[in-house]
């Protein structure tokens, strides 16, 4: 295997998906064995915009549609993580070290009833609200310092979300 320190970070875009409740959106990977519960997130493809990857990528493992959504904020930079040394090769054909996110918050607008995570690509076997704050408790380990670093970048946003 090639030296991981020369692999590139793969670009990427996420979303974290806010309710009427002040509640986040997240997804139960089907690929993992663990109870790794993370937010939407996937590749931005050659020349796609970070924002629009974040909204296709939503769209393609929760069937919410961009109609359904209204943009809070952007997160300032992105931020990066490591893949842990026993998923390095194994992971995205070996290509990549970790990944580069770029972080967009979401009002979800729409009802449970818009949520279809039967997708043609199912990344998710199961769904719920989760409090922000348990986020990083959620994840695999590997991502807790990045989704850390998404709530602060978001935590002025947060538990402000008005009624409807």
């Amino acid at each position: 295997m090639s030296d991981p320190k020369t692999l590139p970070y793969r670009p990427c875009a996420g979303i974290m998906l806010v309710n009427a409740e002040g509640k986040v959106f997240v997804g139960q990977r089907n690929d993992s064995p663990l109870e790794a519960w993370q937010m939407p997130q996937g590749g931005i493809d050659p020349g796609e915009d970070a924002e629009a990857a974040a909204l296709r990528e939503l769209g393609e493992e929760t069937g919410v549609m961009p109609d359904k959504v209204e943009l809070i904020a952007e997160a300032p930079g992105a931020f990066v993580y490591d893949l842990p040394p026993e998923l390095l090769g194994k992971v995205w054909k070996g290509k990549w070290r970790g990944q580069t996110q770029r972080w967009f918050l979401y009002r979800f607008l729409g009802t449970d009833a818009d949520i279809d995570i039967a997708t043609e690509h199912e990344e998710f076997r199961a769904w719920r609200w989760s409090d922000p704050a348990d986020l990083p408790r959620l994840i695999v380990p590997f991502k807790k310092a990045l989704y850390q670093q998404v709530l602060a970048a978001f935590a002025p946003h947060l538990g402000a979300t008005p009624p409807r």
